[in-house]
């Protein structure tokens, strides 16, 4: 399910910068996810592996947790980049973004292998920080909820050599 996404906006960080373990591409060990818009909306879609157990046949918190964190910080870098007058994928990089602050809540045990759908709003806080309120569904089942606040990428948050 998740192959059929499309010009996430996780494909076009820099390569400097596309090293997270839940998002990065350049991060082979990681779960690259990827988020794009669902109109105005966004959205993610993984499926956990058997390693994401928590008690057998249900998923680990800290996958979902990490869900919540990278679908909410894609999703501001793709509200930012569209309020700029720019879509995914027309030649602009878009803002890296990092997590200022991260809420969860579990609803309910999440079944182990069958696909996650993190579904985000975002909200514009300030024009270098946005909240994004995520809902995870198993299905039509909410299973977690989550509040990321992501702040533009500071200049500090370089590779020192």
């Amino acid at each position: 399910m998740e192959g059929k996404i499309q010009n996430a906006v996780q494909d076009y960080y820099p390569d400097d910068f596309a090293w997270c373990y839940g998002c990065g591409r350049q991060n082979e060990s990681g779960h690259h996810f990827r988020t794009v818009w669902l109109g105005e909306q966004t959205v993610t879609i993984y499926t956990p592996k058997q390693e994401h157990t928590a008690i057998p046949g249900f998923v680990y918190g800290g996958l979902i947790a990490s869900l919540i964190d990278c679908h909410g910080t894609g999703s501001a870098a793709l509200a930012l980049h569209r309020k700029n007058g720019h879509e995914i994928g027309d030649g602009t990089e878009p803002a890296r973004f990092v997590t200022a602050s991260l809420k969860v809540d579990f609803v309910k045990p999440t079944p182990l292998g069958v696909p996650l759908k993190a579904v985000g709003t975002v909200q514009e806080i300030h024009p270098k920080k946005w909240k994004v309120d995520v809902e995870v569904f198993v299905n039509d089942d909410v299973c977690a909820r989550g509040e990321v606040v992501a702040v533009v990428m500071p200049s500090t948050f370089v590779k020192k050599d």
